[in-house]
């Protein structure tokens, strides 16, 4: 993983074989109370909640399985998982970064507000779901691999990019189902049909090639890799209209 900015400043090591996830987390946060900016916890095995709420400049290096919420509303903190994680990291996260070198689930980046998240691998359903953005809060989700159904649902802000590595398909079906807000990135083409209602395909500009190449590099310097963008072509899926669905909720 991704070496500490913090290493020669105070850390700890937590041991989370055994603990249950009201134990680990109090844990965490004590920890974080009395000052260690690297905290690094070993033998995680589904425990909940895992950076939740913590504002604080500080580095939590996993290894295991993390379980759902991870680093859900946190506003500062970078979070490194040697592992996979279950579902909604990131949820309404404000700041900060998870870096996850394996697998994650359903509704990664729920209702995200700002910070990064980088998957290695790929995801489940319902990524980047209400995801928004407000003044200099923007939220952005990049996967290594493939995306389950309904990416970008309701999305209001934000970026989403997609590399697609090693699959045939970089998502599913019913990309972008309510987009409002916001850009999602796919690398390839994806037919109409698989968009959802309330999206819309467009070219590539200049602007929207610096940004995804700027997350590529990124990409590959956490994960070690050296995902080509000059030899790959990218789809922009944006929405039709900012209020796609107004027409049933306004009288005529």
């Amino acid at each position: 993983m991704t070496p500490s900015k913090f290493k020669d400043c105070k850390g700890i090591l937590i041991d989370a074989k055994g603990l249950d996830f009201k134990t680990l987390n109090s844990i965490v946060r004590n920890a974080v109370k009395e000052g260690n900016r690297s905290i690094l916890i070993s033998n995680v095995l589904g425990q909940r909640f895992i950076g939740d709420g913590i504002d604080k400049d500080v580095e939590i290096s996993l290894t295991g399985v993390a379980g759902g919420d991870l680093g859900a509303f946190m506003d500062g903190p970078a979070i490194y998982l040697n592992g996979n994680a279950e579902h909604a990291a990131g949820n309404t996260m404000s700041g900060g970064k998870i870096v996850i070198y394996g697998d994650a689930g359903d509704c990664l980046g729920h209702s995200m507000r700002g910070g990064k998240i980088f998957i290695r691998g790929n995801v489940g359903y319902r990524v980047g779901i209400h995801m928004k953005q407000y003044e200099d809060k923007y939220p952005t989700i990049v996967i290594g691999g493939k995306a389950q159904s309904f990416l970008g649902e309701y999305m209001a802000g934000g970026v989403i990019l997609v590399l697609g590595i090693g699959q045939e398909k970089c998502v599913d079906s019913y990309v972008g189902t309510g987009i409002h807000g916001g850009v999602i990135y796919i690398a390839g083409d994806i037919e109409e049909s698989e968009l959802g209602v309330a999206a819309k395909k467009e070219e590539i500009n200049e602007a929207d090639s610096g940004l995804i190449k700027d997350l590529i590099d990124e990409y590959n310097h956490y994960f070690n890799m050296k995902f080509d963008f000059n030899s790959t072509k990218f789809t922009k899926i944006m929405p039709i209209s900012s209020r796609p669905f107004s027409n049933l909720y306004t009288p005529e």
